[in-house]
Parts: C-alpha cells; structure tokens; sequence
C-alpha cells in the first residue's frame, strides 16, 4: 500500500515537473511571438506611413485634358506610384475654400490656381533618392510646371525608421538569447531530476542514443506543446487588443500571421531538442561520484 502511495506521489510530482517545464516554455515562446507581433505591426505602419509620402505635379494652363489623362495613365502604370488623383482648377478652388473658410476669389478677377497631379509611392520608392530621380525625369515635360514634395518630412520618416529598425533587431536579438538561456535552464533542471536513471541506464550497456531518444522525444513533444500555449495566448492578446484597437485590423496580414506562429512552433521544437540533446549528453558524459 505504502508503496502504490509512493509510486501516485512519483507521478503527481512528475506530472507537476513537466508542467512547469512546458508552461515556463511557453510563456518565453509567448513573449518571443509578441515581440514578433509587435515587429509586425511596425513594418506594416511603417509601411503605411511611406505610402502616405508622395509629390505634387502642377500643369500649365494650356495643357489638354487629353494630354492630361495620357500623362496620369503613364505614371499609374510606373513602378514607383500606388495611386494617383487628378484635381482640377475648379477643384483646387473648392479644397482652398474649405481650408480659408471663405471665397477668395471674391477679390480676384480670375482663378490663379492650377490644375495638378497627386501622386502617392510605393514604400520602396518613397526615399529622398529615388524621388529625386523620378521627379528629375517627370520635369522634362512640357506639360508639367512644378513639381512640389516635402523633402525634410521624407528625410525625417526615412531616420526614424530606420533607427526603429536597428532598435527593434537589437532588442529581438538580446530578447532571443535571454529566451533561449530560460528555455534551456528549465528542461535542464528537468533533467537534472532524471539523472541516477540516466547513469543506472547506461552502467546496464544501454548506447547514448538508446538513453536519449526517450528524453529527446519528449522534449519535443514538450516544445510543441508550449508552442500551441504560447499560439492561444498571442492569439487571445490580439483578439482583446482589436476590441479596444479596432484599427489594428486593419494592418494584419493573415499570411504573415500564420508565419509568425509557424516560427514560434519550430522555436519551441528546435530549442526543446536542442537543450535536451545538451541537458542529457552532460549527465551522460558525468561520473557517478560527481551525481550528488
């Protein structure tokens, strides 16, 4: 009886060993997946953020509507232009009078504004470089009179996301290595508590790849479980993030998505295996006497 007692106390306890094993994976795989997600995020607003940077054609007077539309036809087709809308003069007086909040042409004897050409880039393009060149090219025109971009604001979204950029990768890498180090110390514990088995296992004649595959399957398994926790808890964190968020929405990208939680999934598999392999290869390589 005392035995069976001792035997449901060794399995509670083991039970209770893989949990925290698996659950304290799963909550450094979770913090893993939501610095993703927040990389995530910040290329897609960064993304945005370029899109909404583009130029200002303005026409000559004399410029045929035909000549217009050729104009605008050639530039939707270019590389570097996602959208483009034509304003006309009388258009141009309308948003002038929405922004003065009074006619101006009340005082004037004709209309001085000029019709034009927004155009919005691609985020690719959207670099002091490349809009030198393209506004460079578009200024041979005979139809054009001036082209007008914010150079400093392109500039400044250019810094800024790049210093983001390097920011983030750094904290990813440091974040990366701090989790690797929590994963590996708490299957190594959990190993450490199988050890005389270990060493009784191989004094018997079993082979080192005979001890370890049990150990190393397990680990596995235990990766791939923390890895669907940490799935549901990123998943949960995004579903309550959209309900006071609801904007998010609109810059998720559900193959992207599927990315991220993919490489959470193969993070928890390759660094179980791997601090498994370890964990059981030290003990295996330990001397008896050195067990206690």
């Amino acid at each position: 009886m005392a035995r069976k007692s001792e035997e449901r106390f060794q399995r509670r306890r083991l039970r209770g060993s893989y949990m925290s094993v698996i659950l304290s994976v799963a909550l450094v795989l979770f913090t893993l997946g939501l610095l993703g997600l927040v990389i995530l995020y910040a290329q897609k607003l960064s993304t945005q953020v370029q899109e909404n940077i583009g130029f200002t054609i303005y026409l000559n007077d004399d410029v045929k509507e035909l000549d217009v539309t050729r104009l605008q036809q050639a530039i939707e087709l270019s590389d570097y232009a996602l959208e483009t809308t034509y304003i006309s003069k009388a258009q141009a007086v309308e948003l002038l009078k929405e922004d003065l909040g009074e006619d101006f042409l009340q005082y004037l004897d004709y209309n001085p504004l000029l019709a034009s050409i927004e155009v919005k880039l691609n985020a690719e393009y959207a670099h002091s470089d490349s809009l030198a060149i393209i506004t460079s090219h578009l200024g041979r025109s005979s139809k054009i009179k001036e082209i007008d971009y914010q150079e400093s604001l392109i500039q400044m979204v250019q810094e800024n996301i790049q210093r983001m950029s390097v920011l983030l990768f750094s904290f990813s890498l440091l974040l990366l290595i701090v989790a690797i180090a929590l994963i590996n110390n708490s299957i190594r514990l959990s190993i450490y508590s199988k050890r005389f088995l270990i060493k009784s296992m191989q004094l018997v004649g079993a082979t080192q790849g005979f001890i370890r595959r049990p150990f190393i399957r397990q680990g596995i398994m235990h990766g791939i479980y923390s890895a669907m926790i940490a799935i549901l808890l990123i998943m949960g964190v995004m579903y309550y993030s959209q309900q006071y968020l609801p904007n998010l929405i609109q810059i998720q990208d559900i193959e992207i998505l599927a990315y991220l939680f993919v490489i959470v999934l193969i993070l928890g598999i390759v660094i179980s295996w791997l601090s498994t392999s370890l964990a059981v290869r030290k003990f295996l390589r330990t001397r008896s006497d050195k067990l206690y």
